[in-house]
């Protein structure tokens, strides 16, 4: 079940990767940007992943230190920083897009249907926000964190959201044209994270049942998928 759990995980941030925030990256950049779609949205991705790399490492460094002055280790702690870390990425571009959505119904472009587009975006993204707080809270209840602390982490981890939404919608004009980049520089982070960390952890002591774990990989990757295709 623990492998299950973390399979879900690693399936919802495969998922949102691509519905949340390639798709729409590639979406913006072509709208919005002269510079090609294809270039911005691999600027991002490979720059999202470059600095979950360069935050593993300092993490690590950072850990390693630590225990030579405790001499306790803990050899998941960054896998725990890491993940809370690439969620959070994650949820910035999407508070910014619900931002920018209601930003541009100001200055007179107001109408009905706007607005009502502006309410649909938030409530699928607030719906898919429920997932991947459980794609924080599963692991780290699995790595040993009480159930109060899984919860309120997977809590914080979205609470960045409602602040970008904030600045989106007080910067439309220029967070527009920087959204693309942010969207695929989150997606970059999310790949990372589950290829490197959660999908190796997840297939650990797979002798008993050896497919809980990718079914739980299916199964998070079909409920993100299904959230963002049917919420558009």
């Amino acid at each position: 079940m623990l492998n299950l759990m973390l399979g879900f995980a690693a399936g919802v941030m495969i998922a949102a990767s691509f519905w949340s925030l390639l798709q729409p990256a590639i979406e913006r950049a072509e709208a919005t940007l002269s510079t090609p779609a294809w270039l911005v949205t691999t600027i991002g991705f490979l720059g999202g992943a470059l600095f979950m790399w360069v935050s593993d490492k300092t993490v690590t460094a950072m850990r390693r230190k630590a225990d030579s002055t405790t001499g306790s280790p803990n050899e998941r702690f960054n896998r725990i920083i890491m993940l809370i870390l690439s969620i959070t990425l994650h949820n910035i571009p999407e508070g910014l897009a619900v931002g920018v959505a209601f930003g541009t119904l100001g200055g007179g472009s107001y109408t009905t249907e706007s607005f009502m587009g502006a309410v649909s975006i938030a409530i699928g993204i607030g719906l898919q926000n429920f997932p991947e707080g459980a794609a924080v809270s599963l692991p780290l209840r699995r790595e040993g964190v009480s159930r109060r602390k899984s919860f309120m982490l997977g809590q914080a981890s979205g609470m960045v959201e409602p602040i970008a939404g904030v600045i989106g919608a007080a910067l439309v004009v220029r967070i527009e044209t920087f959204l693309p980049y942010a969207l695929a520089f989150a997606a970059g982070a999310m790949i990372l994270v589950a290829i490197h960390e959660l999908i190796p952890e997840c297939q650990r002591n797979m002798s008993t049942q050896p497919y809980f774990a990718t079914m739980g990989i299916l199964s998070g990757f079909a409920v993100m998928m299904l959230l963002d295709v049917m919420l558009g």
